[in-house]
């Protein structure tokens, strides 16, 4: 079951339903694997939990670091830098994106390459740096091709190039 019903035009945020995204917290609950906590820090950053989204996206870096693979913690820490970017510290966040696609990249893991580079998109969308963001969004509509990806992947990163494209025709006149 999918929790974001879209992604709002001007953001480039998810948006969700807050009572279906509470009732899975409450139903995850307490769990300790990886795959749970991923999903709480999600849904925390989601409900904008940032401060809780926080501890448990550095708990689940630390997790996938000793207990999971390679792929695992690329995934923990775009999440935890997402969170970031979500705080406002987009310098931090960029930096960890951007040392998670190029390892993503070098390991041929276009995926998870596209996943950082959405994100990272995002960070600078959010930083008003719109050539960036959409540089961003073109490389990570690119890989999510080359991957694959599902029409809705690539419809989300189709409308993030779309709105930083218009935020830089705003900012240009």
């Amino acid at each position: 079951m999918s929790f974001i019903h879209g992604y709002d035009p001007d953001t480039l945020r998810e948006e969700i339903d807050p009572r279906q995204c509470k009732e899975r917290l409450d139903e995850i609950g307490e769990q300790r694997s990886l795959p749970a906590l991923l999903e709480r820090v999600w849904l925390l950053k989601v409900l904008d939990r940032l401060d809780d989204a926080l501890v448990l996206s550095e708990q689940s870096v630390r997790l996938a670091r000793m207990a999971g693979t390679r792929k695992d913690l690329l995934r923990a820490r775009i999440l935890h830098a997402s969170v970031l970017q979500f705080r406002g510290a987009y310098a931090a966040a960029d930096q960890e994106l951007t040392t998670c696609a190029h390892e993503a990249e070098g390991q041929g893991w276009s995926a998870i390459a596209a996943f950082a580079y959405q994100h990272r998109g995002k960070t600078h969308y959010e930083a008003g740096d719109f050539d960036a963001a959409r540089r961003d969004f073109k490389r990570a509509l690119f890989l999510r091709q080359e991957a694959g990806a599902s029409d809705d992947q690539l419809q989300s990163t189709l409308l993030a190039v779309d709105a930083a494209d218009r935020r830089r025709a705003r900012v240009a006149s």
